[in-house]
């Protein structure tokens, strides 16, 4: 228990000093009891984490089950409407969406927790043997003022590419079966559209509106791949794993140029590199030639070494990362690499940065008619 210390001297404080780690109200804890309060907290938070994963797993179950019921249903019978199939779509959606709200606060407790392993319990382990600087702010940040860590969007596209995709393709798949047997084998592509009909709407009408229903769930999952903002996701080690997320991430980026640059999707689509290197040229020609990207140099000195630095700039995609580190390891092995993910990056081969209130008045319109005369 914390000893209270109701006139507290300057010498007695001066000998407790380097035991004490905190002070309120007349009461001085020890480091061993912060070292215990720390611990207590940390198991408090693996609980309400766990808590909430069950959560995220019962809504699972519930559109599982859910799914098996309407399948028996459809085709325990020929003349069972397929229209049950398409209502479960909508209540697998709903599911999906109450599931990734949980899964937001399920982030927003395994942040806390992720917080504690890397930066408090891991630290004591590695040099120099003491917790991470800014991890007791970053803490006490999420106790004072919580935030979800991550958006709707990310949380709706990760439940989405975990679970719910597979269980949507299990419903797309028995409702073009189930057309196709009940209530006899259709012989024709007309007779199956003619099947699809429901009440006044026309098959052609229903299919089209499947059929866009699932690019919406499958441009959700692709778009959103490239969004990691979650703290208690365990990234794939396999390369396997590694391979499929790339390739979510390479169909994201691709897909990233043919969309408006105002919607959400594009957030975080590129990092600024900081490269602090002694051999400035050999490493913007390895980037330059193997990444095609642009390199701004700027001119520095290390003032630990009085050795002069280059200091380079490079923005590059969040799949390039990796291949970035290689190169400038392959030029200089003590070079220092840090990557900050950008919110916004303007400029030529970018954004664009000149102003929407000033671009009508750019005579762009009249270029036209001259290119397309000659």
């Amino acid at each position: 228990m914390p000893e209270p210390i109701p006139n507290p001297t300057a010498n007695s404080s001066a000998a407790d000093g380097p035991e004490s780690v905190w002070t309120h109200r007349g009461y001085r804890m020890r480091a061993g009891e912060f070292n215990t309060a720390m611990v207590h907290f940390y198991r408090g938070e693996v609980q309400r984490s766990n808590t909430w994963r069950l959560r995220l797993d019962s809504t699972t179950n519930w559109a599982v089950v859910t799914t098996g019921a309407v399948l028996t249903f459809a085709f325990g019978s020929v003349s069972n409407s397929h229209v049950v199939i398409l209502i479960s779509f909508l209540l697998v959606w709903l599911f999906l969406v109450i599931e990734s709200r949980r899964y937001r606060y399920y982030e927003l407790w395994t942040l806390r927790v992720r917080l504690l392993e890397t930066d408090f319990f891991a630290a004591m382990l590695t040099p120099p043997f003491a917790p991470h600087p800014e991890w007791a702010t970053r803490l006490a940040d999420s106790l004072l003022t919580p935030e979800f860590p991550i958006s709707q969007l990310e949380a709706l596209g990760r439940r989405l590419r975990r679970n719910y995709i597979w269980i949507y393709l299990i419903l797309g798949l028995a409702w073009v079966v189930k057309l196709m047997l009940h209530p006899t084998p259709a012989d024709s592509l007309e007779r199956f559209f003619s099947r699809a009909s429901i009440g006044f709407i026309s098959g052609h009408v229903a299919v089209a509106g499947v059929a866009c229903f699932f690019l919406v769930i499958f441009l959700i999952a692709i778009l959103t791949a490239g969004l990691r903002a979650a703290a208690g996701e365990v990234l794939p080690q396999s390369e396997m794993m590694e391979m499929s997320n790339g390739l979510l991430q390479n169909l994201a980026s691709a897909a990233s140029h043919v969309l408006p640059e105002d919607l959400p999707f594009r957030s975080r689509q590129k990092h600024l590199a900081i490269i602090i290197t002694g051999k400035p040229d050999e490493v913007s020609q390895q980037l330059l030639s193997f990444l095609n990207r642009g390199v701004t140099a700027l001119e520095g000195k290390g003032m630990y070494t009085g050795q002069a630095r280059a200091v380079l700039l490079c923005a590059v995609a969040p799949t390039e990362v990796a291949h970035l580190k290689a190169l400038v390891y392959r030029v200089d092995e003590h070079a220092f690499v840090v990557v900050n993910p950008t919110e916004e990056i303007w400029g030529s081969g970018f954004s664009n940065l000149e102003p929407s209130w000033k671009r009508p008045l750019q005579p762009r319109k009249k270029s036209q008619p001259k290119s397309s005369s000659s």
